[in-house]
């Protein structure tokens, strides 16, 4: 069969809906300043789809720094790989001040997120290795694991914060690296997106006393939120010291383009050598560097913006479960509303036009597989800019809706009996 023709009739789990989500339920464009609200389709939204946690996407700081940065530097500086020709005073200077940062002795910023942490999985580890990983890790973590030299059977998954499976896989893992002559790599998350839920990494740092292994974790949600200081779920778990590789993009609380991760100065170096996504790929543009440094200024001298947002967290999720509603497990500011209720595919189409059309509420919205048979999830992001008005008009629409639904309100309109 030629590929074309293959890839056309047969368009993914996801693709397979194209033909009636495009630019609506996928792809859809949302108009207008980065913030609580914005335009989509015309008409104006109160947006709980960004994870611009702390407000600095429109900062006015940031919005000069990065201005100014365009303005000397331009996005093309500097040109090339970081090894060839591309280092500058100012990379190695935001590296420093991230390791400072997040308790680590160097660091090495990254050009992208998902392609970087991929890169740190397949550079770690070679085919005498064995990865014990979170069942609910990131796509981005499990894409670099299946770079793993290794044959597919020599990587374990461990029921999600499941520490009793961790410890079987660890026990199965020590047995082969016994016979292989390798290590043991421990991936997990410090805030899985999804849920909300925060990594156990207390607990996993503390079988280090009984198995020899590294851990690496992906704290993508937890840097700038999480923690005394917004230092991560290291700092909020005080086991900072435990996490041998502490990885983040700078997607999130950072509100920007480009990640980094922090380690003991000797693997550092030896990441800066071998990871070939960063070898052979241009480096990070400097705007991005300078407009980074502003960035983690802020979040270190402002600690109000980290407060405002767990007053919205704190808020948003008690008023939520006063009505009534499921949020999972979360710890962090990642709210899941999970809905209970029977439905078909028309009715979810149609509680999300509800909410949209005629609410104008815009939020991600997470059906089977990713949750079970019978459940739909409606994910918030609550941010430092949302106010209190924002959450009880939002609590008081989800009420709405989880009436609506099991009233079969969404059945009829689709002309389901």
């Amino acid at each position: 069969m030629d590929i074309f023709e293959k890839v056309v009739k047969n368009m993914g789990p996801i693709g397979a809906h194209a033909h009636y989500s495009h630019h609506y339920f996928s792809f859809p464009k949302l108009t207008g300043e980065l913030g609580p609200r914005m335009t989509f389709m015309g008409k104006e939204m109160l947006n709980w789809s960004l994870n611009n946690y702390l407000g600095l996407a429109n900062h006015p700081e940031v919005r000069k720094a990065d201005a100014d940065a365009a303005a000397k530097y331009g996005l093309a500086y500097p040109m090339g790989a970081r090894m060839m020709s591309g280092n500058t005073d100012e990379h190695e200077e935001f590296e420093k001040q991230l390791a400072e940062f997040v308790g680590k002795e160097d660091c090495f910023l990254l050009n992208y997120g998902y392609q970087g942490v991929m890169s740190i999985i397949e550079c770690m580890v070679d085919h005498r290795d064995i990865i014990v990983y979170d069942a609910e890790s990131h796509a981005c973590l499990i894409d670099g694991i299946r770079l793993h030299k290794a044959k597919m059977g020599d990587y374990y998954k461990f029921n999600h914060n499941d520490m009793d499976s961790l410890r079987k896989n660890l026990e199965r893992a020590t047995k082969k690296t016994q016979e292989t002559g390798g290590g043991i790599l421990v991936i997990t998350e410090g805030v899985f997106g999804m849920s909300g839920k925060v990594g156990s990494l207390d607990k996993i740092v503390e079988m280090k006393k009984d198995f020899d292994f590294r851990l690496l974790v992906d704290d993508a949600h937890g840097f700038g939120t999480m923690g005394a200081n917004g230092k991560g779920v290291g700092e909020f778990l005080n086991c900072t010291e435990g996490i041998d590789l502490y990885f983040s993009t700078f997607a999130k609380s950072m509100a920007a383009i480009g990640a980094f991760v922090a380690a003991p100065k000797d693997i550092i170096m030896y990441l800066k050598y071998n990871m070939r996504s960063q070898t052979y790929a241009k480096a990070l543009p400097m705007p991005f560097v300078i407009g980074g440094m502003k960035r983690l200024e802020l979040i270190k001298k402002h600690p109000e913006l980290r407060e405002r947002l767990w007053e919205n967290v704190r808020s948003l999720q008690k008023g939520l479960k006063e009505k009534g509603f499921d949020i999972g497990e979360t710890q962090s500011p990642v709210t899941p509303v999970f809905l209970h209720g029977e439905y078909d595919i028309a009715a979810v189409t149609s509680l999300v036009r509800d909410l949209r059309e005629n609410m104008g509420i815009f939020c991600s919205i997470v059906v089977y597989p990713v949750v079970p048979k019978g459940q739909i999830m409606l994910r918030i992001i609550p941010t430092s800019s949302h106010t209190q008005a924002d959450i009880e008009y939002t609590t008081e629409c989800f009420a709405e809706v989880q009436k609506r639904l099991k009233d079969g309100y969404y059945k009829v309109l689709n002309g389901v009996k």
